[in-house]
């Protein structure tokens, strides 16, 4: 079977919606779960009564239970709780609640290079707990865990293909839609490669620059 690129530029407008739909999921879920990471990281650093210990409850649960199961859990077992999430929502909430637990522990690993001697400083000039974590902390535990963080986010990115199998129309079920029907698989299974390929690396080049931003006051 030969490489068909005009069937590719056929198929280019169906890949483009679900590149799109890829992109909003992926998108809204990175930013939801940095945010469930920062509150979660701040949970257990300051060693909040009782949330403290659901917050490591909730990440140990998350990171040694599959994504697909979760997610199934999520479309399929939510409903007979009476939560009826759409199928955007559903891939949202899930991929929010996965990368939320890994976003968790790469902020406390940059929290920790944070020195007790100027937690005291903080302490000393009459920061709170939480003002010292918010305006001291954070910022610092954010640019040493960025790295880290990146590493989450481009695999969420990836696990978004995930979605596919409760019926959200992103990326990957396009294609597997595609090939159901036309039986081009080498055509679109490359595509979406050099697609996903060309998000890691707009995704990596973002950070990138981020990180250099946030280094800034420290080069010199």
């Amino acid at each position: 079977m030969e490489f068909d690129f005009a069937y590719l530029t056929a198929q280019w407008p169906a890949l483009m919606r679900g590149l799109w739909l890829t992109v909003q999921v992926s998108a809204l879920s990175i930013v939801l779960s940095i945010l469930v990471g920062v509150f979660g990281a701040a949970a257990r650093v300051l060693q909040v009564p009782v949330l403290d210990k659901l917050v490591v409850g909730y990440v140990e649960f998350i990171r040694n239970t599959p994504l697909l199961a979760q997610l199934f859990f999520i479309f399929y077992g939510l409903p007979g709780l009476g939560l009826r999430l759409s199928l955007f929502w559903s891939g949202v909430l899930c991929l929010t609640i996965w990368a939320g637990a890994y976003q968790i522990e790469n902020i406390r690993g940059g929290l920790e290079t944070v020195g007790k001697g100027l937690r005291e400083a903080a302490f000393s000039l009459g920061l709170s707990p939480w003002r010292f974590f918010r305006l001291v902390a954070a910022p610092m535990a954010i640019r040493v865990g960025l790295p880290s963080m990146l590493n989450t986010s481009i695999s969420l990115l990836k696990n978004s293909s995930y979605l596919q199998a409760i019926g959200l129309a992103e990326l990957t079920y396009v294609a597997i839609d595609r090939i159901s029907m036309d039986f081009r698989t080498i055509e679109m299974f490359s595509a979406i490669c050099v697609i996903y390929l060309l998000l890691v690396l707009a995704l990596s080049f973002l950070a990138s620059r981020l990180e250099y931003r946030l280094n800034a006051p420290f080069r010199h």
